[in-house]
């Protein structure tokens, strides 16, 4: 059939095609593919498309839009919930919102009308993105390693990988330093010891003066009576922080497994090295901080930052992961913070979980988020003030 031809033949069937019924539209376009040639899916855009109109070119035909379900209103407010939340993906906050909003509520934070409220709770993760899209924040730089080599006694602590960590049981840990020397390493600055749970998440940080054995051994064990359930391991990079005698008796003495990870293969400790980046470098920065003062406004941010970290910021859990060709295929679990694992975990007492419970109804998580706000920004101008003066002192 010629191109003339078909054309004819288009112009006699698209007015039929656009009146007929699904069936008869299916034998029009059976009949129209076999006299052309033509793919079926060419061939049905042609019999739907509409006139040229004004000599223009380009056929269009009208999008249908449905009506708009999520206002300004909801979006505003979900836009709140997400900065109180320090701005998590729509896959980790849509399912804790319910938990945020109840807790809002009970401390008279929520000033929206219910239907806004029912619009936020049937929200799904993929239009929580959507509606956030304009008020995503771009990424931040990356810090300095400081991390040394350990001692002789990496043959006396038995190595552990990461596929190893599959335990569901609350106590076994990952530690690790975050140093705050901002482009250099030179003389005396801060550190953070970073300690998290793997099945929880539950996640303690503590500033340091140094990182000598025996402070970061100090550290550990108060980090450890801060923990709401008992520490059953320990595991750590080979640093000479980690890997010498005094952690090694320290943990002896208490019954704790001590292992360490393989050298230079830091996904062996993927869970901590995760909250470095989302706790200790999205709140503090990087920053160079030496003096006292701002080891003491250190403590305390964290001291709140700790309430906040794991009892209002869930998480994702990878739960199986498959190699499809050059692809891997990850699938994760529902967003829970390491408050609510730690209850379904079902290793705590009775009085253990009621007591724990009070403490999460007693937080305001709208007031705590303003406290960290508070306490970051003292944390900054104390450092602001120690580097005017250290250049005043220099140019003096």
């Amino acid at each position: 059939m010629s191109l003339h031809s078909r054309r004819e033949l288009l112009a006699v069937l698209k007015p039929r095609y656009r009146k007929a019924s699904r069936v008869s539209k299916r034998q029009m376009l059976d009949e129209f593919t076999a006299a052309t040639g033509y793919d079926r899916k060419y061939a049905i855009g042609l019999l739907n498309a509409l006139p040229i109109a004004n000599g223009s070119r380009k056929e269009k035909r009208p999008r249908k839009t449905r009506p708009k379900l999520y206002d300004s209103t909801v979006q505003n407010a979900l836009q709140r919930l997400w900065d109180i939340e320090n701005r998590p993906c729509g896959k980790r906050l849509v399912p804790f919102l319910p938990d945020l909003v109840n807790a809002l509520d009970r401390h008279g934070e929520i000033d929206w009308d219910q239907s806004v409220t029912e619009k936020l709770l049937a929200l799904s993760p993929a239009t929580a993105d959507r509606l956030l899209k304009a008020a995503r924040a771009s990424a931040g730089p990356r810090g300095k390693t400081t991390t040394k080599p350990g001692t002789l006694l990496k043959n006396q602590i038995p190595v552990r990988t990461f596929s190893e960590w599959d335990d569901d049981r609350p106590g076994f840990a990952e530690v690790d330093l975050v140093a705050h020397c901002n482009d250099t390493t030179r003389g005396e600055y801060l550190h953070t010891l970073t300690m998290t749970d793997i099945a929880t998440q539950w996640t303690e940080c503590l500033p340091l003066r140094n990182r000598s054995q025996q402070t970061v051994t100090d550290a550990i064990a108060i980090a450890r009576k801060q923990l709401p359930f008992a520490m059953l391991g320990l595991d750590s990079d080979n640093g000479g922080e980690f890997i010498n005698q005094t952690l090694l008796r320290y943990c002896k003495e208490e019954e704790i497994t001590f292992t360490r990870c393989r050298p230079y293969r830091k996904n062996d400790q993927c869970h901590v090295e995760q909250k470095n980046w989302s706790i200790v470098r999205e709140h503090v920065g990087y920053d160079r901080l030496e003096s006292e003062r701002e080891c003491t406004l250190l403590r305390s941010l964290y001291a709140s930052l700790r309430l906040y970290v794991n009892f209002f910021q869930p998480c994702l859990k990878l739960t199986h992961k498959e190699r499809i060709g050059a692809k891997v295929k990850k699938q994760y679990d529902k967003a829970k913070t390491p408050y609510q694992r730690l209850l379904d975990s079902g290793m705590l007492t009775a009085d253990q979980a009621e007591a724990l419970k009070v403490q999460y109804e007693s937080i305001n998580p709208a007031q705590i988020w303003r406290d960290l706000g508070k306490a970051k920004e003292r944390l900054w101008k104390a450092t602001k003030v120690r580097i005017e003066s250290e250049a005043t002192n220099a140019s003096g």
